[in-house]
């Protein structure tokens, strides 16, 4: 029963500290300052901040206040305080009263969010990057596959590097090296140089899609 006891007032202190409230905290900021090269002290910091401003409504707290709620000495909160202001994630703003004439300082945090919405446009940036590497990627390896089945076998380190250069330094489309294989099958002629003499026609006529492609060589094939 006792044990019972000690465990119900247990509850009910958590019960009323909870009442107390809680603090949000932008999910972005918990996800990503130790890749942004917060350490635990000044991530800390930096909540207890966001504390005070937006549940005590205490715009300057003192080094005493955020030091009573750390695991931190007054020296620590000092260098702490100092760094975050020198690199940009707090800043302090001074206003005026305009009836008292007195002057006060508020702590800003616009630094920590404009941050985080530069390493979120950031990751958002380097995704999509990712993203279209891995398509070409896959579109790479899907022309190679193309050419390997009109072919009949597989293809030679030197036919890769062919159809490498004609992508990436001859700024080939696919779709327009697949049309001049396409046109090589149909005559008759699957080699590398035919489909090369194809694209270097193709270049000199101005021709960059397949529709302009089938357009020529049809007149071609009708001799006009």
């Amino acid at each position: 029963m006792k044990k019972q006891e000690e465990w119900k007032r247990l509850e009910d202190g958590m019960l009323g500290a909870l009442r107390e409230g809680t603090q949000p905290v932008p999910y972005l900021f918990l996800k990503l300052y130790p890749s942004l090269k917060l350490n635990e002290t000044e991530a800390m910091l930096i909540i207890q901040l966001m504390a005070f401003l937006d549940k005590d409504k205490l715009e300057f707290p003192t080094i005493e206040q955020i030091q009573g709620r750390m695991a931190a000495t007054p020296e620590q909160v000092i260098k702490t305080l100092q760094k975050l202001l020198k690199s940009g994630w707090i800043s302090i703003d001074e206003q005026i009263d305009l009836v008292s004439g007195v002057q006060s300082e508020r702590y800003n945090l616009d630094g920590v969010y404009r941050k985080l919405a530069e390493a979120w446009a950031d990751r958002e940036r380097r995704a999509a990057e990712q993203d279209k590497q891995a398509a070409a990627e896959t579109d790479a390896k899907d022309i190679f596959s193309i050419f390997e089945k009109e072919f009949g076998r597989p293809l030679t380190p030197m036919e890769l590097e062919t159809i490498a250069g004609w992508l990436d330094q001859d700024s080939y489309k696919q779709e327009l090296i697949l049309a001049a294989l396409k046109e090589a099958v149909f005559a008759g002629k699957v080699h590398f140089r035919y489909i090369d003499r194809i694209l270097l026609e193709w270049s000199r006529n101005r021709i960059y899609s397949v529709e302009q492609a089938k357009e020529h060589a049809q007149r071609f094939r009708t001799g006009r």
